[in-house]
């Protein structure tokens, strides 16, 4: 009986061993973040392109992403969104950190505690007025632009980049500015 329960706790310990190394990959296998990356130029107001869906910003229009420097070199996030069904506005404020080094754009995001997401900045323009963000697995890919819309080739370079990195481009919604 003892050695079943010592070999049911080793396994319960591994299992959470490897759950939880897992769990702290914040960019997705074979994509790399920007690199140098200038957050003070990455500061400021963002509109929401195109989108892979996930709950929390489900049947969201309008839908925009504001970063500003906190006190402790962290970023304040607010992103908000219009819920074109309920016709309501939706907002969560979160903070962010870099995941590694300051120079690369592979940062860390919570909007639940001490619970961190990857966020990923894996394409950007000279003048930071296009972005192209993944999350921490290739279930989350977000296209951002300083204005409501964007332009064709630039929103064509980053559905290509996207592809060849293995997002299901196919799968984005294009968010509604109005």
């Amino acid at each position: 009986m003892k050695k079943e329960t010592y070999i049911l706790t080793a396994c319960s310990l591994l299992l959470c061993l490897v759950t939880l190394l897992s769990s702290c990959r914040t960019i997705p296998k074979g994509v790399t973040a920007v690199e140098p990356f200038y957050v003070e130029r990455y500061l400021g107001k963002w509109y929401e392109i195109a989108r892979l869906d996930f709950s929390f910003e489900r049947d969201l229009n309008n839908v925009t992403a504001e970063y500003t420097l906190n006190p402790d070199s962290t970023i304040k996030v607010v992103n908000r969104g219009y819920n074109y069904k309920t016709q309501e506005w939706k907002e969560s404020e979160g903070k962010a950190r870099f995941a590694e080094d300051p120079d690369e754009g592979m940062l860390e995001v919570s909007f639940f505690g001490p619970f961190y997401a990857g966020y990923n900045v894996i394409a950007i323009d000279t003048d930071y007025t296009y972005a192209l963000v993944a999350g921490k697995n290739r279930d989350y890919l977000w296209i951002l632009s300083r204005e409501k819309t964007i332009p064709q080739t630039i929103r064509q370079q980053y559905l290509n980049k996207a592809e060849q990195l293995g997002f299901p481009i196919d799968e984005l919604i294009w968010v509604h500015h109005d």
